[in-house]
């Protein structure tokens, strides 16, 4: 699923629009019959559905491509397109009558379902407040897609389209990677909301309860950023990040003290004074 934009995306930068055209329309017309015939007519026209709803990311990317626009610009495309598809679905969807937030909150009750006694009563949470903090959830679920999705498809396009000649924008070293200053005030302004959002229903619970594990993440890859700065100033080799990286992943309490390290190396000129000392 995750790889599906590629192809298209790298067929659109080779080739003029209209060639694009002609040869994704004829695509989407064998994929149609061939899926149709030994399948099922309705699998062929999801396929084709979904094809085309990864189209709008393919042309602003791939325009963004053809401009030569730094990475961070294609992405940062690529994910809002996405995201903006995702919440015009949810609302076309509820407008046909298809209710998919139902659908969603009888998935995770199903799932709840099958745990086992001990199991659920190691969750701590009943299955009601599950329901209702994943169904507020839903932005965030959405944007770690969104993210998640233009990284893949950026990081694979371009290496198709390096290897076939185009001369395509790389991201910066992960070590000169760094968040905009404005991130710290947001992040203290969602702290500040924290405390006093008690009501678990209201919009500004949802919308802390969206903003902190995102701004926290954000920082914690900060965080790795920095640990690659400072073993690349140092001289060392890579296996200070590398073991923030691992702890990252499988140490639960390390992504709090990694968030809080990225937040210092945002706020403070904490580069600078090692460039200086180094």
């Amino acid at each position: 699923m995750f790889f599906l934009l590629v192809p298209v995306l790298v067929m659109y930068v080779r080739l003029g629009t209209k060639a694009f055209l002609i040869h994704y329309l004829a695509c989407l017309a064998i994929v149609y019959v061939l899926v149709s015939a030994l399948l099922a007519g309705w699998v062929g026209a999801l396929l084709v559905a979904i094809s085309l709803f990864l189209l709008p990311p393919v042309f602003q990317m791939g325009n963004l491509y053809k401009k030569r626009a730094p990475a961070r610009n294609v992405m940062t495309a690529g994910a809002v397109t996405l995201l903006l598809e995702l919440l015009v679905s949810l609302v076309v969807a509820q407008l046909f009558g298809l209710n998919p937030i139902s659908k969603f909150k009888s998935m995770i009750i199903e799932s709840f379902n099958m745990y086992s006694p001990q199991m659920r009563s190691l969750i701590g949470i009943d299955i009601d407040t599950v329901v209702q903090l994943s169904v507020q959830m839903l932005p965030l679920y959405m944007i770690v897609f969104s993210i998640l999705y233009a990284a893949i498809s950026h990081t694979l396009a371009r290496r198709f389209l390096v290897r076939a000649g185009e001369s395509i924008p790389s991201f910066r070293q992960v070590k000169d990677w760094m968040l905009p200053k404005s991130f710290i005030w947001i992040y203290v302004i969602a702290l500040v909301l924290e405390m006093f959002a008690k009501d678990t229903k209201s919009t500004v619970f949802t919308l802390v309860l969206n903003l902190l594990p995102l701004l926290s993440t954000a920082f914690a890859i900060q965080a790795i950023s920095f640990l690659f700065f400072v073993a690349h100033a140092k001289g060392w080799n890579k296996t200070l990040p590398i073991i923030g990286i691992v702890l990252l992943i499988v140490f639960p309490p390390a992504f709090f003290l990694l968030s809080l390290l990225g937040v210092f190396d945002v706020a403070f000129p904490v580069r600078e004074r090692i460039k200086t000392k180094g």
